[in-house]
C-alpha cells in the first residue's frame, strides 16, 4: 500500500458575516416551594382505608350462640328467620328481634337442621358459596395480563423517547468536579494544542479575574481533526486542570423525530450547565446539528436540525461570559458547519488537533506502553518513526494487538517482532504463517517484490528500504517496506519521480523477467496514476499544462475524497490525461532502464527472497552494490505491497 504525499492545506477562515437574533435571557427566579408534608401521607392512609372496606368487621349486638343454644332456640320456637350459607355460616334473628350467629356444622350433614327449621316454621335462606381467592385471580387474569402489556410498553416508550414528561431533557453526561480527574499530563504530546487552550482553563479557574481586566474569555472553542486524535480526551481535561464539572452531549441527541425536541434540549442542557457554573459544556460531534442551514430555494430541509442549531446560537449569544461557562465542541468535518456557528461570540477560536507528529508518537507510545513487560529490543523511537500517520487510538490498538501476538506465541514479553506483526496487522491485514501460493505465483511475487527494492535502492531520492518479504498479508501477495530519512513535509520533484518508479519497479521486473505483466501490479498502477494526477493537476510539475491548480476540493480531515467538481474544458482534461500518462510511462521506463542494468542483482535478490522469503534492507543495499543508509532501520514506515490478482 503506497501512501501518497501529504498535502500542503490552507487554512480557510470562514469570515462571511451572520446575524441572529439576542439570546433569550434566562433570569434566574426563585426556587419553587417543597412540597407540604402531609402529600407523603396520602398513600398510606388510602392503602389503610381500602383495607377497612375490604375485609368485614363484627358488628355490634350480634349475640354469638353455640350450635347446641342454636337448636334449642329453634325447638322452643325463638327463631324467626336465618340465613345459611354453603360453609355453614348460619345468621338469623331471634324473635325478640336481637340478632344471631352461630355454625353448623356442614360436615354431619345438614337435613337435620332442616328438617327442625321446616317444623318449627322458621324462614330459611340459603346464599351460593363464595368465590376463592383462586377464582377470583383466574377471573381478574386477562385484566393483569393487559395492565402489564400497557406497563412493558410505556416504559419501552420512555427508555426510547426519554418519557412523555422528559423528553425535553438534555441526554447530558455530567460529571462533577471530583470525577473529571484526567489532566494534561494524561494526554501524551501534542504541546502546542495544550497551550492554545491554557487560558481556557484559567478562565474556569478564576473568571473573576478576567473580568476585573476587562477581558473576555472565549465562549467556545472548536476542536477540528481527524478521527481518534483525543479531541475528547482534551475536552475532560480542560474540566480535570481547571476543577469544574464536565457536562458532556453528543450532537446527535439532540436531533429527535419531533420538531423542537432538539430545542428544548439545548436549553435544558445549558440551563444545566448554568447550575454549576463554572463549568465545562462539550458537544461532541457538533456536525450532527450545526451543519450549514439550507439557503435559496432549497425544499428539502430538517425542521428539527435547524431549529437545535438556531436555539444553540441563541443561547451561545445570551449567556454571561462572566457565569464561568465555556463550551468545547469537536468535530472531523469543520467545513461542513454553518458560518453563524463560527463567528466570533460563538465559537472565537477553531483549534486543529491534527494526527500526531513523530515527537507525539514516541510520547503516546510510551504512555500506551506504561504497565507492560516490553523486551529489550523494543525501541519505541523505532516504533514511532514506523507509524506516520497513525493517530492515538491507532497506536493504542497497535500496542494492544502488539500484546496480543506476544500472548499468542506463548510469551509474556512483548518484543520488537510483536510490533511488526501488529504493524503489519493494522496496516495489510492478518499475515499468512505458511505460504499458500503456487510455485510460478510464488516465483512472480519474488520477482516483482524484487524489483520495487532494488530499484528503490538504485534511486538517489527513493527513501530507504527497511524490509522485503514475499509472505502474504490480508490482499497483498507481498511487501517492500521503505523508511524514509526524515518525516517530510515538503516534497521535491525529484522524489517524487522517484516515487513513481519504486512503484512501478515491479512491474517493469516482471516485463523483464517473463516479458509480460500481471494482475499484481494493479494496485501499483492505481497509486502511481494517483501520485501523477496530482503532480500535474495540484503540484504543477507539468510543463504543458502548467502552473495551474485543477485539483478536487475535498474533505479536509476525512480520508473520504470528494464528489469531482470538474470546472474545466474539456481539452484542459485531455491535456491532463496525456500529461498524466507520460509521467506513469517516463516512470515505468526508469525503472525498467535500471533492472536492465543490473539484470544479476535482480536474480540474485529474487533467489534470496525464494530461499528466506524476508530480506532485510542491509542485505538488499549489499546486494545493490551500494551502502545502506544509516537512517534505514529507525525512520518512519512506507509500504509497497504487491497488489492481489483481479
Amino acid at each position: 500500500m503506497w501512501r501518497s504525499p501529504r498535502d500542503v492545506v490552507r487554512r480557510q477562515h470562514l469570515t462571511s458575516p451572520a446575524s441572529s437574533g439576542r439570546g433569550n435571557e434566562h433570569p434566574k427566579g426563585p426556587a419553587p416551594p417543597p412540597p407540604p408534608k402531609w402529600r407523603s401521607w396520602l398513600l398510606p392512609v388510602g392503602v389503610l382505608l381500602s383495607l377497612l372496606l375490604l375485609v368485614p368487621m363484627p358488628l355490634r349486638g350480634v349475640t354469638s350462640l353455640s350450635y347446641t343454644e342454636f337448636v334449642s332456640a329453634v325447638e322452643d320456637g325463638e327463631v324467626e328467620r336465618v340465613v345459611i350459607n354453603a360453609e355453614g355460616a348460619v345468621h338469623g334473628e331471634l324473635t325478640d328481634g336481637r340478632a344471631f350467629t352461630t355454625a353448623a356444622p356442614v360436615a354431619l350433614g345438614g337435613e337435620d337442621l332442616l328438617r327442625r327449621l321446616e317444623r318449627a316454621g322458621v324462614e330459611v335462606e340459603a346464599l351460593p358459596p363464595s368465590p376463592s381467592l383462586g377464582d377470583i385471580l383466574l377471573s381478574l387474569a386477562p385484566f393483569l395480563l393487559l395492565l402489564g402489556w400497557f406497563v412493558y410498553l410505556g416504559r419501552r416508550a420512555e427508555g426510547q423517547a426519554g418519557g412523555l414528561l422528559g423528553i425535553g431533557r438534555a441526554r447530558a453526561k455530567v460529571f462533577d468536579s471530583e470525577h473529571p480527574e484526567t489532566t494534561f499530563d494524561d494526554v501524551a504530546g501534542y504541546q502546542g494544542v495544550k497551550q492554545e487552550i491554557t487560558e481556557v482553563v484559567d478562565f474556569l479557574k478564576d473568571p473573576e479575574r478576567f473580568r476585573r481586566a476587562g477581558a473576555r474569555a472565549p465562549r467556545g472553542i472548536l476542536m477540528a481533526g481527524p478521527p481518534g486524535t483525543g479531541k475528547t480526551l482534551l475536552a475532560r481535561a480542560v474540566a480535570g486542570e481547571a476543577g469544574v464539572p464536565f457536562v458532556s452531549v453528543t450532537g446527535s441527541s439532540f436531533v429527535e423525530m419531533f420538531v423542537g425536541v432538539g430545542a428544548a434540549r439545548v436549553r435544558d442542557l445549558f440551563a444545566e450547565a448554568r447550575k454549576r457554573a463554572p463549568a465545562n459544556v462539550f458537544i461532541d460531534e457538533i456536525d450532527a446539528i450545526g451543519q450549514r442551514r439550507a439557503a435559496g430555494r432549497v425544499v428539502v430541509t430538517n425542521d428539527e436540525r435547524e431549529q437545535a442549531l438556531n436555539q444553540l446560537l441563541a443561547e451561545m449569544d445570551g449567556f454571561d461570559p462572566a457565569e464561568g461557562i465555556v463550551v468545547l465542541a469537536a468535530t472531523n468535518r469543520p467545513e461542513t458547519l454553518d458560518p453563524a456557528l463560527l463567528r466570533p461570540g460563538r465559537f472565537d477560536r477553531q483549534v486543529t488537533v491534527p494526527l500526531p507528529t513523530l515527537a507525539d508518537r514516541r510520547e503516546i507510545l510510551r504512555r500506551h506502553c506504561r504497565g507492560k513487560p516490553l523486551a529489550d529490543d523494543v525501541d519505541l523511537d523505532v516504533v514511532a518513526r514506523a507509524t506516520p500517520g497513525f493517530s492515538g487510538a491507532d497506536l493504542a490498538n497497535l500496542v494492544n494487538e502488539a500484546a496480543i501476538a506476544a500472548v499468542r506465541n506463548g510469551r509474556e514479553i512483548v518484543t520488537a517482532t510483536d510490533f511488526d506483526t501488529a504493524r503489519d496487522r493494522l496496516t495489510l491485514g492478518r499475515r499468512e504463517d505458511s505460504n499458500v501460493l503456487l510455485p510460478d505465483e510464488r516465483h512472480a511475487v519474488a520477482v516483482h517484490e524484487a524489483g520495487h527494492a532494488l530499484v528503490a535502492a538504485l534511486s538517489d531520492h527513493a527513501d530507504p528500504v527497511s524490509k522485503v518479504t514475499i509472505l502474504p498479508a490480508g490482499q497483498a501477495l507481498g511487501v517492500t517496506h521503505q523508511l524514509p530519512v526524515d518525516e517530510r513535509h515538503l516534497y521535491r520533484e525529484s522524489y517524487l519521480r522517484d516515487s513513481l518508479a519504486v512503484r512501478l519497479g515491479g512491474r517493469a521486473a516482471e516485463l523483464l523477467v517473463f516479458h509480460e505483466a500481471s494482475t499484481g501490479a494493479a494496485n501499483d498502477l492505481a497509486s502511481a496514476t494517483q501520485l501523477a494526477t496530482r503532480m500535474v493537476t495540484e503540484f504543477g510539475l507539468s510543463p504543458r499544462v502548467g502552473p495551474v491548480s485543477y485539483g478536487y476540493e475535498g474533505q479536509l480531515h476525512l480520508d473520504a475524497p470528494a464528489a469531482a467538481q470538474r470546472s474545466w474544458a474539456e481539452a484542459t482534461q485531455h491535456a491532463i490525461d496525456t500529461e498524466v500518462a507520460r509521467l506513469v510511462r517516463e516512470a515505468e521506463q526508469r525503472a525498467l532502464d535500471l533492472l536492465i542494468a543490473h539484470r544479476d542483482k535482480l536474480d540474485r535478490l529474487t533467489t534470496r527472497l525464494l530461499e528466506d522469503e524476508t530480506v532485510d534492507g542491509a542485505d538488499v543495499y549489499a546486494i545493490a552494490g551500494k551502502p545502506a543508509p544509516e537512517a534505514a532501520s529507525t525512520r518512519d514506515l512506507e509500504l509497497t505491497p504487491s497488489g492481489a490478482a483481479a
